[in-house]
């Protein structure tokens, strides 16, 4: 599949772009990072896109400034240049980035609104919830909202106040309530091409060099599994797999 010629199309989005940030869509399935599988992953295809738009010669700087599993879908920033990297990364840290996501759980969670707050400890490719005491642990916050009720279902709206290895994945299975798809936090069967029902919706963040506040909102993938949302036809794929 050449993932070039989708990159930057209504159905892969380039949400934004100037000399400090790219802002771009991340479909499920797509690694964010190169690993030892030598998969595509969009670092890589959007540091090519910016060669090519901005016809650089030479190396292309792009830096990681924060991630997204696999398996999960939504929006995404870039820095362009180290001083944005630098900033964006200290807005990260210190909780200046506002980062909103929807997820649909089994189980009808109550209460329909809170705020968690667990320590994580990671082993390998899991994220367990621990006691506070636990050496290693790191602690993890979030906020949520119960949106609607369905089928036995629910779909949230979260605020994520740290960004910890599977933080959202483990807070809510850990109270019985595993993501749609989450195979390995409990979830009862995997979706169709493997995605989580969990889609980072929303992301603000301030200009690193203008005093600016940067918001951006992706709509609702095609397929996204909840009753009575209507498909977009100008909505982002969700699986890598559908670009076909």
């Amino acid at each position: 599949m050449n993932l070039e010629s989708y990159f930057d199309t209504p159905r892969w989005p380039v949400f934004y772009h100037d000399n400090h940030l790219l802002v771009a869509y991340k479909p499920s399935g797509l690694l964010i990072q190169a690993d030892s599988t030598r998969d595509a992953c969009l670092l890589d295809l959007a540091r090519q896109w910016v060669k090519i738009q901005y016809q650089k010669p030479g190396n292309v700087f792009l830096a990681l400034v924060h991630r997204l599993d696999r398996p999960v879908a939504g929006t995404v920033v870039f820095a362009r240049t180290s001083k944005a990297a630098s900033r964006l990364s200290l807005q990260f840290r210190t909780g200046r980035v506002e980062k909103q996501y929807l997820a649909i759980v089994h189980g009808t969670m109550t209460p329909a609104s809170g705020r968690l707050t667990d320590y994580i400890y990671r082993r390998g490719p899991t994220s367990k919830i621990v006691a506070a005491q636990t050496a290693g642990s790191r602690e993890a916050r979030l906020s949520y909202r119960v949106v609607d009720v369905q089928n036995s279902q629910s779909l949230l709206e979260i605020n994520l106040e740290t960004g910890r290895h599977h933080q959202i994945r483990a807070q809510l299975a850990s109270r019985g309530f595993p993501i749609l798809g989450d195979l390995r936090y409990g979830a009862a069967r995997p979706l169709p091409e493997r995605q989580l029902a969990l889609f980072a919706h929303k992301l603000a963040f301030d200009h690193p060099t203008r005093k600016e506040r940067m918001n951006f909102c992706s709509p609702l993938p095609l397929g996204w599994p909840w009753p009575g949302v209507p498909d977009n036809p100008q909505a982002p794929v969700w699986d890598l797999k559908s670009m076909k």
